[in-house]
């Protein structure tokens, strides 16, 4: 049996849409080498984002598809992953040790949006990222309740802080250092300054990913975060409801205004889950996430349901992702964190793939 040809094995390779990525691993670069000994073949991919929950599932689907290639006898896949760092606005200034920013915005009270940032957190962390979360919402912050972190920060010298850490991921709120009962009668330039005071004091460690949980509304508050902090991309949380799409297609027009790449759109609340029998009902309208994507030409990320479950969770400090990760809803938030991650990984500074090179002397 003769020996298969790289071209046939890339071109098998090639048939196969990453459904993350929404495309194939050789145009997306990210075929490490191709290895052909006789008829055993051997491929390394490297990924530009996490993908630990679906890792042998892509395993196996290229190994079926190499395995289908003529003279092909055995196939043999190893994935990994190296997270670069993402391109930021003109003129913000990058945080020590962290790699990429994803601020998850929704112009509208009410629709999630910290729920969803800090089950987007912990979904990044399962999938093989470090990750952290700064809550930027300073007149109502939630991330420490949600996260399940007490106490208060520790300081370094006189000017910065050490991040509080929870279900291993790094969080700095303004939760942390004041009274959460009593109300911040702040006007904007102090909670812009407080916010770049936690941003840039803080002692991050390494991370690849921190997400910013923006406060809601697209006023001047939300246009000069969103132009003084270093954001690599942008989520932007809705519900289908027609109310609330109108906020968030604000809030989408000021990060294009301010050159914010958006990764994606994630409709919360797509359908209510009846608890005792499972019924679902799209009580707040249907279809809206995915006609805004369409007419915005950004990626649908996902669809969560209103699930009585995972509004007790994250009251408890065990957000879904850790309180129960193999359900339905923890796995779409995985889902969500990936396509949004694959997404960033297109704008990186760091190649994704790189061809093997053989120097053979005459």
């Amino acid at each position: 049996m003769s020996q298969p040809e790289r071209s046939a094995i890339e071109q098998a390779i090639a048939g196969y849409t990453v459904p993350d990525l929404e495309r194939d691993l050789v145009s997306a670069g990210a075929i490490e080498s191709i290895d052909i000994d006789g008829g055993r073949v051997t491929v390394a991919v490297r990924l530009g984002y996490p993908a630990a929950s679906v890792r042998e599932q892509l395993v196996a689907a290229l190994r079926e598809s190499i395995e289908a290639v003529g003279g092909v006898e055995s196939a043999e896949v190893r994935i990994d992953w190296t997270i670069g760092m993402a391109k930021v606005q003109t003129g913000a200034e990058r945080i020590e040790n962290v790699g990429n920013i994803i601020a998850v915005a929704s112009a509208k009270g009410g629709v999630g949006k910290s729920t969803t940032a800090a089950n987007l957190a912990l979904a990044l962390r399962a999938e093989g990222a470090r990750v952290g979360v700064l809550d930027a919402d300073i007149y109502g912050p939630s991330q420490p309740r949600m996260l399940g972190i007490d106490g208060q920060p520790e300081t370094i010298g006189d000017k910065a802080f050490k991040p509080m850490s929870g279900h291993g991921i790094s969080a700095m709120s303004i939760g942390f250092l004041v009274d959460t009962e009593s109300p911040m009668i702040w006007r904007g330039p102090m909670v812009t300054q407080a916010l770049e005071q936690m941003l840039y004091s803080t002692r991050w460690p390494q991370l690849d990913y921190l997400i910013v949980d923006l406060p809601p509304g697209t006023g001047d508050i939300q246009l000069t975060l969103a132009q003084k902090v270093p954001l690599s991309g942008a989520i932007i949380v809705t519900t289908p409801q027609e109310i609330a799409l109108l906020d968030a297609r604000k809030g989408l027009k000021m990060f294009e205004k301010v050159s914010v790449p958006i990764l994606g759109i994630v409709e919360n609340m797509s359908l209510h889950v009846c608890s005792n029998c499972g019924h679902e009902e799209p009580i707040f309208g249907s279809g809206g996430g995915e006609k805004m994507a369409a007419d915005y030409d950004v990626r649908l990320l996902g669809q969560l349901p209103l699930e009585l479950s995972i509004r007790t969770q994250a009251d408890s400090g065990e957000p879904t992702v850790v309180a129960d990760p193999d359900s339905n809803a923890a796995v779409r938030y995985r889902e969500i964190a990936r396509r949004a991650a694959a997404a960033l990984s297109r704008e990186s500074s760091v190649p994704q793939g790189f061809p093997k090179i053989k120097i053979v002397e005459d």
